[in-house]
């Protein structure tokens, strides 16, 4: 029975699965995202999450240092561990959790397995311009209908406003032919 073990083995003793996470977390860190199959991106998540928000731990200089070390001895990698920390950090320091998104891929052609993308959420320049809206204010928004217009005032002065910029844009236009043709 398998009642209570919540951890996917990966078909590897515990040595090798915890190598082959540690790789796949340290490449993660420094690429920013990885190709992998769909059970190894799932385990990677929960083994990297936790990591990740041990960056946004702050005090005084001895607890960093010791979350440092907390980290390193689960990547085994200085580099993945300083960008972790300078990089990746300080970007999703306000982010209450959920740092990873994995996006499927579809099958491998060779053995019919699943890939999948996990990425970091914050990286990705496609998505992550939702969290730049955040940083802006909310647009207000009106509750309620609309104002009813009334059509016979509005139709002739906006004929007027709309024939304005046209006549604009031809004596702009003629001014540079002008000039283009001198």
């Amino acid at each position: 029975m398998n009642h209570g073990n919540k951890v996917n083995h990966l078909s590897r003793k515990k040595a090798h699965r915890s190598a082959l996470l540690s790789n796949l977390a340290s490449q993660l860190i420094t690429h920013k995202r990885i190709v992998t199959t769909l059970a190894k991106a799932k385990a990677l998540r929960t083994y990297v999450e936790p990591l990740i928000t041990k960056t946004k731990k702050s005090g005084n200089k001895e607890e960093i240092m010791h979350q440092h070390r907390i980290v390193f001895g689960h990547l085994q990698d200085k580099e993945a561990v300083k960008e972790l920390f300078t990089v990746v950090g300080p970007k999703i320091a306000a982010r209450p959790g959920g740092y990873t998104r994995i996006l499927k891929l579809g099958i491998r052609p060779g053995d019919n397995a699943e890939k999948a993308m996990i990425e970091l959420v914050d990286f990705n320049e496609i998505y992550g311009k939702g969290v730049d809206k955040a940083a802006e204010p909310a647009k207000k928004t009106r509750r309620g209908r609309a104002p009813k217009k009334a059509e016979d005032a509005t139709e002739a002065p906006a004929t007027a406003v709309a024939e304005a910029p046209v006549a604009e844009a031809q004596v702009e236009t003629t001014e540079t032919e002008e000039k283009a043709a001198e």
